[in-house]
């Protein structure tokens, strides 16, 4: 090559380079145009596909070292065969760990998920925290490696919402395109997770974002099927559940049965909800109560898995076989019954025990033991109007699954791509349908939004119950030397009766303060010791409700655009 030659392709290079760098250095402080975003949601859809299918692959690898299974679909069958103390010390000491881990890298020693992913999108512009959800990924990993008795899909999702996370803050994304770059990543995750690319996109808009905006199906699509790609690329188009079974359901003769079964179903799925709860707060008093170091607290729940095990091995990890043989109807009628009420047991113990994990593989097993315990005594006692026992199973799964998620549309179709099962869409559209129904007048729509209010944290009754706890009141007050501020006299006279607010509360605590017919509230700073208040200004009421209804109206533009 030329002299000449090497010189323009030096140039060349030089100009590329560039470019390169000019377009980056305009990508974070501009944001994304609309072709780049495209491009950054795919990015990102391809990397929460790989996470969440290392995540996989990490929990099946620590099964086998640890159970010394080749099967991990089979694993409670072969942990039958184990000795008593191996099945009893592994959930332990993997809780040990997890509860250093957490300790260590989180304020709480509370491992992050689905509810913390809603609150980032809802309150945080999509984003997470990513140390703590890094620390939260190995935790749960650790956790269902290990014996914990919960499912994958909640560190899956909060995995690629830390990815997303770290993408929006270096493109300083706004809240817009970081939502929308969030739920192409849980997305992804989902789809990858469980080879469900309609689900998964439909998961990502109906329980993370909470809205069906036109704007952001197209690239969670994408997304989505980039994740599905990733899981066939290493196990094939292959369902998790494959029936052996043929489901026929006899229309007019079965329906009511179904709408009955959806009862049940959000009443099983509404106790096992509270379940957790109750043992999240009975697990809270006995550690205030006797000191227990918080690092230790996963490890005594691994000793209670454990115990549950050596005699009932059903619970350990997802439970995916046990799962399985209800599908397709291959458990007896106190088996199914007994099953279930020990997996909600071991998912509470796990969860209080604040050990990691999601609820909806966990809600997919008591769904199906639930729906054939009530299939097998249905049909027991009509058995000439009866279809498949398998189909009140699966009606069942995607019934209670739906209830404790609040997503009937996306868990309805995820439980068509588990089972490929496509021809039973009925039976189990109406079981969704009632158990949902039911079950979100009981508790606050669902377990992640319920797992939030009980943070003090009011998403469930949408934008304009939570908005107002996006808005502190230091930038909203009136400075006392502002054109219209308050009067100081007034101020004082109003704070020596307290009526007053800090600088550092939201409008959502001083909001109830106006219904009492004042038109200002001072604004004061409150300091540590005993000193006096400070005089920062006053919040007028008309300025907060400004604020809120500037804040709502571009919500609505956004769930509409």
């Amino acid at each position: 090559m030329s002299s000449t030659s090497r010189s323009r392709l030096s140039q060349q290079l030089d100009v590329a380079l560039t470019t390169c760098r000019d377009g980056l250095r305009l990508l974070r402080h501009r944001g994304p145009n609309q072709i780049q975003f495209w491009f950054i949601a795919l990015a990102i859809g391809i990397a929460a596909g790989f996470a969440a299918l290392f995540f996989r692959k990490g929990v099946n690898a620590l099964q086998t070292y640890l159970y010394g299974t080749e099967d991990v679909r089979l694993l409670h069958s072969f942990a039958e065969s184990l000795p008593w103390y191996l099945v009893l010390i592994i959930p332990i000491c993997g809780g040990l760990v997890v509860g250093i881990i957490l300790h260590i890298f989180t304020k709480d020693a509370r491992a992050r998920s689905v509810a913390d992913v809603i609150h980032g999108a809802a309150m945080h512009d999509g984003r997470v925290e990513t140390r703590a959800g890094l620390a939260s990924a190995l935790a749960s990993m650790i956790t269902l490696g290990t014996g914990g008795s919960t499912g994958r899909e909640g560190p899956v999702v909060h995995l690629a919402a830390v990815i997303s996370t770290w993408v929006n803050r270096r493109i300083h994304a706004d809240g817009i395109t970081g939502r929308d770059l969030l739920g192409c990543a849980v997305a992804a995750a989902v789809s990858a997770s469980f080879n469900a690319p309609i689900a998964g996109a439909l998961f990502a808009l109906e329980v993370v974002l909470r809205h069906f905006a036109v704007h952001a199906f197209a690239p969670i699509v994408i997304a989505s099927a980039a994740g599905t790609v990733i899981n066939r690329l290493e196990f094939g188009g292959v369902t998790e559940f494959s029936l052996t079974t043929v489901n026929e359901v006899q229309f007019y003769q079965e329906m009511p049965a179904y709408l009955l079964l959806g009862l049940v179903c959000g009443v099983v799925a509404v106790a096992f909800m509270r379940a957790i709860f109750w043992a999240d707060d009975f697990g809270n008093r006995v550690q205030e109560k006797t000191g227990i170091p918080r690092w230790l607290r996963p490890a005594i729940a691994g000793a209670m898995l454990g115990t549950i095990a050596i005699w009932f091995p059903h619970i350990i990890g997802v439970g995916y076989e046990t799962t399985f043989l209800a599908m397709d109807g291959q458990l007896l009628l106190h088996e199914a019954i007994i099953f279930a009420i020990l997996k909600a047991i071991a998912v509470a113990i796990t969860m209080a025990g604040r050990m990691g994990g999601g609820v909806f593989s966990p809600s997919l097993m008591v769904g199906a033991l639930t729906g054939l315990s009530f299939g097998l005594i249905a049909t027991g006692i009509f058995p000439e109007v009866s279809g498949s026992i398998s189909l009140y199973a699966l009606a069942g799964t995607g019934a209670v699954a739906a209830a404790v998620l609040g997503a009937p549309i996306s868990t309805t179709l995820i439980v068509f791509e588990l089972t490929g099962d496509w021809q039973t869409g009925l039976a189990v559209m109406v079981a969704v349908s009632m158990s949902t129904a039911l079950s979100s007048r009981l508790v606050d729509r669902s377990f992640f939004l319920t797992q939030l209010e009980r943070r003090g944290i009011h998403l469930a009754a949408g934008p304009q119950a939570y908005l107002l706890a996006m808005f502190r009141v230091g930038p909203v007050m009136r400075p006392m030397d502002h054109p219209r501020a308050a009067s100081e006299d007034d101020c004082w006279a109003m704070i020596g009766e307290g009526v007053y607010v800090d600088s550092n509360a939201t409008l959502e605590s001083a909001m109830p303060i106006f219904e009492t017919g004042v038109r200002f509230i001072p604004v004061v700073r409150l300091s540590a010791d005993a000193a006096p208040p400070e005089l920062q200004g006053a919040l007028f009421h008309v300025d907060a409700l400004k604020v809120y209804n500037r804040a709502l109206a571009a919500t609505a533009a956004e769930e509409h655009s």
